[in-house]
């Protein structure tokens, strides 16, 4: 066996590993690792809009709640804004900073009306250190 079909074999191998087994069975009848790739790009690429609407919407529903620790829904918000850049989708920082200080908890409202009237434009960081 020549080096690349060596290659071929154990990068094709390599990615039927890390499919399901009824995946598996589907794709295995791929003869290279290109094809394979393809094949599975083909299917799997076009939900991708599908993944960004998701993400987007997960971005938009969002809302902080009083009876959860603010960090950790910072945490959790902060991971929808990570998908959303995955994705390809930048949001200036300052309207991350604006939605950020838009879905704090009832509760937070007058810290709320404070950080919306500050002068000074703030980035993620002066949020979080406020």
């Amino acid at each position: 066996m020549d080096a690349w079909g060596h290659g071929d074999f154990l990068c094709r191998n390599y990615i039927l590993n890390g499919l399901s087994d009824t995946l598996y069975n589907v794709y295995s009848l791929a003869t290279t690792a290109r094809a394979l790739w393809e094949s599975l790009e083909k299917k799997y690429k076009t939900e991708d809009a599908g993944l960004k609407k998701f993400i987007v919407g997960k971005f938009l529903d969002f809302k902080m709640v009083d009876s959860k620790t603010v960090m950790n829904q910072v945490q959790e918000f902060q991971m929808i804004l990570h998908d959303l850049h995955a994705e390809g989708m930048k949001l200036s920082e300052s309207f991350q900073v604006a939605a950020m200080i838009e879905k704090l908890p009832p509760l937070w409202k007058d810290f709320k009306n404070y950080l919306k009237h500050k002068r000074k434009e703030m980035g993620l960081e002066d949020l979080m250190s406020d």
